[in-house]
């Protein structure tokens, strides 16, 4: 091999690990609109503004607090779990059954009340934060590859999440039942299963998995109250992957993160923030149900 050729094989993989490691961010918010999705029908445009408030509240129990590393994160993860439920209980159950777009409207508004608040707190909500990580700048060299330990927890910790929730899903009572309710809410209901409480684990679990995406991107960029717009990348890697397919938020984020990281090398200028958006189109042409998206009819 050539020196040329060798240094842009290299190049290309380093790239390839970049984009791996930001689609894992954009996997793991996919994962929470199509975890809400499949139990309540409903889509969540305020799962940014999850990712973002678990970003503060680990930054305010780390540099406040003066909490370890490890303990702010886990609390941080159970905050917002605790929230995740309490929203659903107090804002949302009470507007189900209404028409799809006042639930889109309200997740917009919440969205939007999270940036405000957040913008509201002294000497926070208007700054940008470093998150204070142990990890923090480290690097590993290997045959020519540079890694960031930054993208490499981003990686392991993905990998994990899914394996618990794979776990979840299919040995826990919990998690079986939450699959025959995002099947057939009724059915589950008059088997004697209880959707309404399964419907309020289920937000809490979404925004448990937002904080930690938060949480995994924070050390890579930074602490900030517009960090909840990386939701508007996730949203694609959900319709790409199927928006009812938990395997395929995690394909679609992998996908966007390539396809944006390799459009932004390679490609003009700007092309990198339509990236997403021309893969969404592509797929909804091509397979307009996703990659993993069961084919839906409606009678009439």
């Amino acid at each position: 091999m050539r020196p040329d050729d060798f240094h842009s094989t290299v190049a290309f993989l380093q790239l390839l690990i970049s984009g791996i490691s930001v689609g894992c961010i954009y996997a793991l918010i996919a994962l929470g609109f199509v975890l809400i999705y499949k139990a309540t029908e409903t889509v969540n445009f305020a799962q940014g503004e999850l990712m973002m408030l678990g970003a503060f509240v680990g930054l305010a129990l780390m540099q406040v607090a003066q909490l370890p590393f490890m303990v702010s994160v886990v609390l941080a993860i159970a905050a917002m779990a605790a929230f995740g439920v309490l929203l659903e209980r107090v804002v949302i159950r009470p507007i189900l059954g209404q028409p799809q777009f006042t639930i889109v409207m309200l997740t917009i508004g919440i969205g939007y009340m999270a940036r405000g608040l957040v913008t509201m707190v002294p000497g926070y909500g208007s700054d940008t934060h470093a998150l204070p990580v142990p990890y923090k700048g480290q690097i590993w060299n290997v045959g020519g590859l540079v890694f960031s330990v930054e993208q490499v927890v981003v990686i392991v910790a993905t990998m994990l999440l899914c394996l618990l929730l794979y776990l979840m899903f299919s040995r826990s009572r919990v998690g079986i039942a939450m699959q025959a309710s995002s099947q057939n809410q009724l059915a589950a209901y008059y088997m004697g299963i209880p959707v309404k409480r399964l419907n309020g684990l289920v937000w809490g679990l979404s925004a448990a998995v937002a904080a930690i995406a938060g949480l995994l991107l924070a050390p890579m960029t930074f602490v900030h109250v517009n960090m909840g717009f990386i939701g508007l990348k996730a949203f694609p890697a959900a319709v790409v992957g199927g928006f009812g397919s938990l395997p395929g938020a995690i394909v679609g984020g992998l996908v966007i993160g390539v396809v944006e990281t390799l459009a932004g090398a390679y490609l003009p200028e700007g092309f990198k923030d339509i990236a997403a958006y021309v893969v969404v189109l592509v797929m909804l042409v091509v397979k307009p149900n996703g990659l993993f998206g069961g084919a839906m009819r409606k009678k009439v």
